[in-house]
């Protein structure tokens, strides 16, 4: 393998790693469906059919992933969530 190969497998791996972050939203007993619903359309950019989603499997499982990306892009989204309510974090 030369030296051109493994910086680029490097660099690639770093990229696939920066992006690996998660919203993990949680189920509570306090929000309606409809509020979350709303929230992750509105936060996430989800369409209805993502957000009812979502918003399903939290309730039967009690967590889901929401959104994925970089730590950057995802806090101010997550702040958004708990700012409405919501029960998230970034993990």
């Amino acid at each position: 393998m030369s030296t051109i190969e493994k910086v680029s497998e490097e660099v690639l791996l770093e990229e696939s790693l920066a992006s690996n972050n998660e919203i993990v939203l949680y189920n509570d007993d306090v929000n309606t469906f409809d509020h979350v619903i709303e929230t992750l359309i509105r936060v996430c950019d989800h369409t209805p059919e993502q957000a009812e989603q979502c918003s399903i499997i939290v309730h039967y499982k009690g967590k889901c992933t929401v959104k994925t990306g970089e730590y950057k892009e995802l806090e101010p989204q997550c702040t958004q969530l708990l700012e409405a309510g919501l029960s998230a974090e970034i993990v």
